[in-house]
């Protein structure tokens, strides 16, 4: 088929005087317009396909889609306090946290358990977050939820951790399926010390301050081992 095009385009432009080129040139272009048209009804149904395709695994390999709500540090604030209040009250009980946070020059971070998660600690260990022997305890772990810089979800799914007020935790893609652990699959969300992000929120101004709600604590266990005394031994 190609060889006979060929012959037809010579016969048209090249092997025939000028005349008749003049007369057969509108016939040779409907021809050739013809065989683009049909290439291209062949080759766009393909590339539509695999666009969509490769938008569709970048959509899945996204841990979360952040929801963007106002523009104010101020409402950022009033929505933990409103949505999170436990969390809320855990953050305001460490005022060089809450100095730290509202200094930030980019942003600030914070990984705010549910109500849920606080509720799932047990009456045990919310008693001793309320007992000012723990005070100290209490701002330990209200400074392992805070950062002083804008983190998305992205980042934190691409990363092996982040550096809080209080010190490294450790993040990892989380799984699901599987038996006992093995053979599960990761499933586009990511945990800090175990606790995984369940929606992220941003607020976005001169400013960007960004909520990732949790469901658990992410502060380290060990912590409640010094619950009921006075300080934590090693502690400035």
């Amino acid at each position: 088929l190609k060889y006979t095009y060929a012959w037809h385009f010579f016969f048209a432009v090249v092997a025939t005087p000028p005349s008749v080129k003049i007369a057969r040139l509108p016939n040779f272009i409907t021809m050739l317009s013809t065989l683009l048209s049909l290439a291209l009804s062949l080759l766009l149904p393909w590339t539509t396909t695999a666009f969509q395709s490769s938008k569709s695994l970048l959509h899945k390999n996204k841990s979360s889609h952040a929801t963007s709500l106002s523009s104010s540090l101020t409402d950022a604030e009033d929505y933990i306090a409103k949505n999170f209040p436990t969390c809320s009250n855990l953050l305001s009980r460490n005022n060089d946290v809450m100095k730290k946070i509202n200094m930030a020059e980019e942003g600030f971070t914070i990984f705010a358990p549910n109500e849920a998660a606080f509720k799932a600690l047990g009456d045990k260990k919310n008693d001793q977050m309320e007992d000012v022997r723990n005070e100290e305890m209490v701002e330990q772990i209200a400074a392992y939820h805070c950062i002083t810089e804008p983190v998305s979800a992205d980042q934190l799914f691409n990363s092996g951790g982040v550096i809080t007020l209080g010190g490294e935790v450790p993040a990892e893609r989380s799984v699901s399926g599987g038996f006992f652990g093995v053979g599960g699959r990761e499933d586009g969300g990511v945990t800090l010390n175990g606790s995984k992000v369940l929606n992220t929120f941003e607020f976005v101004d001169d400013k960007t301050c960004i909520v990732h709600e949790m469901d658990g604590l992410i502060s380290p266990t060990i912590l409640w081992r010094y619950a009921d005394q006075l300080r934590i031994p090693g502690s400035t």
